[in-house]
């Protein structure tokens, strides 16, 4: 018998699955239509347009991804155009880093109150936080350096 997916089927669809389409309708309207292949996981795919004066194009496509094992972990967000890449917050296969796992369900994904529409604004304000990257030089917001912290630095500063 094959495994049942978090979502159900084309025919039974859960009711998590219908929560999900209900609430990317009320925050998107029609900006995302949900994409249900003979294959591989579904996701959402829309347009948005990012109003900042002197970016190249403002439309920009993305696409949110449910992995197999959603809603235990996140949906995916990329950007399939224009074709952007950051060597900060993105992963080599272009997914979003949207937030930081370490900050706990309280201010990242919440498997009981997280939902593709969580996802899908995140990916918006990333957008607005790249190009503002890209203008500046900075990464708005909180960042957390991947380099490890040294003894010496951390006895300085608390002495």
């Amino acid at each position: 018998m094959p495994k049942t997916r978090w979502w159900g089927t084309p025919r039974n669809v859960s009711e998590r699955l219908r929560l999900e389409v209900e609430m990317m309708r009320a925050t998107f309207a029609d900006t995302f239509r949900l994409v249900v292949p003979k294959r591989g996981e579904l996701y959402w795919i829309g347009d948005v347009e990012i109003n900042l004066r002197g970016i190249p194009e403002r439309l920009h496509t993305l696409k949110i991804l449910y992995p197999e094992d959603y809603p235990g972990r996140a949906a995916e967000a990329y950007v399939l155009r224009p074709e952007i890449y950051s060597e900060k917050h993105q992963f080599e296969d272009g997914q979003l880093c949207l937030f930081n796992p370490r900050d706990g369900i309280q201010y990242g994904w919440n498997p009981a109150t997280s939902t593709a529409v969580t996802i899908a604004a995140w990916a918006v304000q990333w957008l607005y936080a790249y190009y503002t990257w890209r203008a500046t030089g900075r990464w708005p917001g909180r960042e957390e350096s991947a380099r490890p912290v040294k003894e010496d630095f951390r006895r300085r500063r608390w002495t």
